[in-house]
């Protein structure tokens, strides 16, 4: 029992109420009276109480009335109902309408402390619940996504569009661009927010565990199935589910998460019990799931209901805007952490941190950064404190390539060559292997690209 709780005690009958003021005053709760349910509604719209213990029967207004009105106007309180033997049927309707729990009369002093005990824990856990999914609001909302570049404002266009409906998001992004923030943006900008936000990574678990994790399972369905388990499906029952990295889920398993998105129902492994679900799913890749679909490695239908609505999180490269703006904020972040005190970067180390390709996105930056902290031997963060691979040469346009000089065998031709090679493969990997656009970069046709991939013994 938390000490100084307050506690409504609403009952007609003055001598048990004043013997319930005396006894849970004892116990050391802050306790108020009421003596009829008109009563009890005017204290609660007037006090915070954290639980109210109110007789069923009273000659004005009853307590199934004044429950219901307590509860239209905050539904978080518990609230704890009296009753006689004659009138249980009574009770068990106003669990049904919202009360807590009931208690018969006489009542049963131990089971009174411990019920009372049981609701305080109950509405601090709802307490912290509200508190966490306010948290969780803030830290994906769309203040908290650090981002002012085109790329970035028209995800965020796109984002204020999506969220208040109900239609399937597909989240397609290099590893470490925060697919994650996006995901959570959508949910707590969505009519779900306050409910559950679960995650789930499908390629950190393996197959024959997949299942159970998504769908649950029944007592006994395998070996260590010592409980009925929710899957996280049930878990996220009005809320929605995030499958990360949904490019690398068994075929298998395809199927199965088909049937529920078509179905909107699940049977826990082991079972045969068909259980509704209502779940706003929420995929996120690194992979071009079309390209798997035409190789036969993902599901052309379960492709269709996860493509709904495709939301393009851009790689850092792309959005150079941005990186002073992160840098910022992650050397805020891990000043504080490390107590250390960082003014900021030199304009050096600011412009090799620009330049930089972020093969790794943002969590290289956020990496980087966090590093640089720890070892910075000043208050601005140099060249110097960066890692090696920040500080190497680039070429124009972003493009990084190993340093790399003519050796005294090696003519220019051959030199020029070993650029251009480094130059093509760079920008590949800038634009997810897509041909086309890398031969528009580099000013050439796609003709002339295949020469050179061949040529450099990069494509068959």
């Amino acid at each position: 029992m938390t000490p100084k709780s307050s506690l409504l005690v609403v009952d007609d009958d003055k001598a048990h109420r004043t013997m319930l003021y005396t006894l849970l005053r004892g116990w050391g709760y802050d306790v108020a009276q009421a003596d009829d349910g008109s009563t009890a509604i005017e204290r609660v719209h007037e006090s915070f109480y954290d639980v109210i213990l109110m007789d069923i029967r009273m000659l004005k207004v009853s307590g199934i009335e004044a429950l219901e009105t307590i509860r239209s106007y905050n539904p978080a309180i518990p609230v704890i109902i009296m009753t006689a033997y004659s009138s249980i049927e009574t009770a068990v309707e106003t669990l049904k309408k919202g009360a807590y729990d009931y208690l018969t009369k006489p009542l049963d002093f131990d089971k009174l402390r411990i019920t009372l005990e049981k609701a305080m824990e109950h509405r601090r856990l709802k307490e912290e619940n509200r508190m966490l999914r306010e948290t969780a609001g803030r830290h994906f909302s769309r203040r908290n996504i650090i981002g002012s570049s085109q790329a970035m404002e028209k995800l965020f266009e796109t984002i204020a569009q999506v969220a208040p409906s109900e239609a399937t998001v597909l989240i397609h992004g290099e590893s470490g661009t925060g697919k994650e923030l996006i995901a959570g943006a959508v949910h707590y900008n969505s009519d779900r927010k306050d409910r559950p936000f679960i995650k789930i990574n499908c390629a950190a678990i393996t197959e024959t565990l997949l299942e159970s994790e998504l769908f649950g399972h029944e007592k006994g369905a395998f070996t260590g199935a010592d409980r009925q388990k929710q899957g996280k499906f049930l878990q996220a029952d009005h809320g929605s589910l995030l499958l990360d990295e949904v490019g690398e889920m068994p075929l298998s398993m395809q199927v199965k998460l088909l049937r529920v998105l078509q179905e909107r129902e699940i049977t826990r492994v082991g079972g045969d019990t068909v259980v509704p679900v209502d779940v706003r799913v929420i995929a996120a890749t690194n992979k071009n799931l079309l390209e798997m679909t035409e190789k036969g490695k993902f599901r052309e239908d379960l492709f269709y209901r996860l493509h709904v609505v495709t939301l393009e999180v851009p790689p850092l490269r792309n959005r150079e805007d941005d990186i002073p703006l992160l840098a910022a904020h992650f050397l805020t972040l891990f000043s504080e952490k490390n107590r250390k005190i960082i003014n900021g970067f030199t304009p050096a180390a600011m412009d090799c941190l620009i330049r930089y390709r972020w093969p790794g996105n943002v969590r290289e930056l956020m990496n980087t950064v966090e590093r640089s902290v720890v070892l910075a031997r000043s208050d601005y963060i140099d060249v110097e404190d960066l890692p090696v691979i920040q500080r190497q040469p680039l070429l124009k346009n972003g493009i990084s390539i190993q340093h790399h000089e003519p050796t005294s065998g090696e003519n220019e031709g051959a030199f020029l060559e070993t650029i251009e090679k480094a130059a093509i493969v760079n920008m590949l990997g800038a634009v997810n292997n897509n041909k086309s656009e890398a031969a528009r970069r580099l000013g050439i046709t796609r003709k002339t690209l295949h020469k050179k991939l061949k040529k450099y013994g990069l494509m068959p």
